[in-house]
């Protein structure tokens, strides 16, 4: 079965950087679009980025878009958010989601991720 682990979350000071990864089996990776998206004490989760199949599309949420960056390495079947620039608005388990369907789709809402995994937290020291 498909299986998603998170890694890279921590504590961190405002300003600084992390970078999660997302490690993925049980799939053929190179045909699956991944998201990333974070949910906040309180808060529905929320679409943060993703990626399509191939890595050369991305989608970003407005208020990250300059400041993190997702990418993927097919033959290592990882997906990466590099997050600099941190808030502590930006505190928040951080989940990533691997679907079939185009990047775009999942960006507008279209589609919803079919597999998830279990999250990593990410907090931000103000």
């Amino acid at each position: 079965q498909v299986q998603l682990v998170e890694s890279g979350g921590g504590l961190v000071q405002a300003g600084g950087s992390l970078r999660l990864s997302c490690a993925a089996s049980g799939l053929t990776f190179r045909s699956y679009a991944v998201g990333w998206f974070r949910q906040a004490p309180g808060k529905e989760r929320e679409f943060v980025a993703d990626i399509d199949r191939g890595g050369g599309i991305t989608y970003y949420q407005d208020s990250v878009k300059d400041r993190f960056t997702i990418s993927r390495d097919n033959a290592e079947n990882t997906v990466y958010l590099q997050m600099m620039s941190l808030t502590p608005e930006d505190t928040a388990v951080y989940y990533c989601a691997a679907g079939e369907r185009g990047a775009l789709d999942y960006y507008k809402g279209f589609a919803k991720f079919g597999s998830w995994g279990q999250g990593t937290q990410v907090t931000v020291s103000s």
